[in-house]
């Protein structure tokens, strides 16, 4: 499969990459021997770039990721991974002493040394000023220590990207995430990816499928869609 570059970074990605959430049974029940079967079916179509966080499952979906990876048995360098910190099942915390504790749990999960990339999760459930000011300064120095190559920032509404990169020191964010921005019912993200590009900063686009809402078999029960838009896709 062919490999890009994800922005500024150096990593080399699939341009399709393997959403873990549902390894945490988010969108219903999955058996180990189905995850591990899943992971090397993505390794072997060259899906390299995998994305996971403690909060999918209430950190199932790291540990099963971590576990399919492990039973894989490929070389750390042949797969890019990505987690997030401060979104967990009991809440959010992006307080500079919750996020660095939180990459120690999810490395621990992972069995990993360290990841490819952390990112702040869903930041626009807290104040955005805390995410500048406390947060990111926290993610910068687990950078420095080796535990996360890069750190990045995500979110559904579209502004808070810009209202933080308008905010750190130039550099600071290497990454965003952005997700239902970029399908065939919502193209939005396109508009921001100029301003992106001059800030230098690298975009991962999730969830093309809605978070399951233009799937065949219709959203979650969770899904946050009003129920006619539901009904009518």
């Amino acid at each position: 499969m062919e490999l890009r570059e994800l922005g500024g970074t150096g990593l080399r990605v699939s341009p399709v990459g393997f959403g873990a959430s549902p390894l945490g049974n988010v969108f219903g029940d999955i058996p180990r021997d189905v995850a591990r079967a899943t992971v090397r079916r993505a390794l072997d179509l060259g899906i390299n770039f995998f994305d996971t966080s403690p909060y999918y499952g209430g950190t199932v979906s790291e540990s099963v990721l971590g576990d399919s990876l492990r039973f894989a048995a490929v070389p750390r360098d042949s797969f890019v991974i990505a987690t997030k910190c401060g979104r967990y099942k009991e809440g959010f915390d992006f307080s500079a002493g919750r996020v660095t504790r939180s990459i120690d749990e999810s490395l621990a999960r992972l069995g990993l040394e360290y990841v490819d990339i952390l990112h702040c999760h869903d930041i626009e459930f807290t104040n955005l000023d805390q995410i500048v000011n406390e947060t990111i300064p926290a993610l910068l120095k687990i950078k420095e220590s080796g535990k996360a190559r890069f750190i990045g920032i995500t979110g559904l509404p579209l502004s808070i990207f810009t209202y933080v990169l308008d905010r750190v020191p130039p550099g600071s964010i290497d990454l965003i995430l952005s997700y239902c921005h970029y399908g065939i019912n919502d193209t939005a993200l396109v508009n921001l990816l100029p301003y992106l590009e001059s800030k230098g900063v690298g975009v991962i686009s999730a969830s093309p499928l809605a978070m399951g809402l233009l799937m065949d078999n219709g959203p979650p029960d969770w899904h946050p869609a009003p129920e006619e838009l539901k009904v009518f896709l």
